[in-house]
């Protein structure tokens, strides 16, 4: 381990350096409220989300100024982008662009696992899994 300070981006988020990493390394940030939690890595322009969703659980209904795509790895989830739902399983995804509300509902008795990308990299997500607390809402979101 090098003692050189971590490098940041403009946001001061530390940025990811290394080539390869395992989600057993990354810390877990828990949101009780939503019966959920994420792993955050983030780069220079963008973020990787891992989202685990317990069953029953909501995914809330939200926007952000950045851009979204998303991959589906295990469970299922009735999903709305937009003024588009449809339910879905492992091997799909969404987009959501810039201000577009999304969210859904964890439906049956698995575990969803998701993979989310955003950009750029924003202070918006480095807050969120600051704090821990709560996932954002449409309502939270302006």
């Amino acid at each position: 381990m090098s003692s050189d300070k971590p490098r940041t981006n403009e946001h001061g988020a530390e940025v990811f350096s290394g080539g390869i990493f395992s989600w057993n390394e990354i810390d877990r940030v828990r949101f009780d409220e939503d019966r959920a939690e994420a792993q955050l890595i983030t780069g220079e322009h963008m973020h990787l989300i891992r989202a685990v969703y317990e069953p029953g659980a909501t995914y809330p209904m939200h926007s952000h100024p950045h851009e979204q795509f998303s991959l589906m790895l295990s469970g299922r989830m009735l999903l709305t982008v937009g003024d588009y739902t449809r339910e879905i399983g492992p091997g799909d995804g969404w987009y959501a662009g810039t201000n577009i509300p999304h969210g859904g509902e964890i439906i049956g008795d698995e575990t969803v696992v998701f993979i989310d990308v955003y950009s750029p990299a924003t202070r918006w997500i480095l807050d969120i899994m600051e704090t821990g607390r709560k996932l954002p809402r449409l309502s939270d979101c302006g």
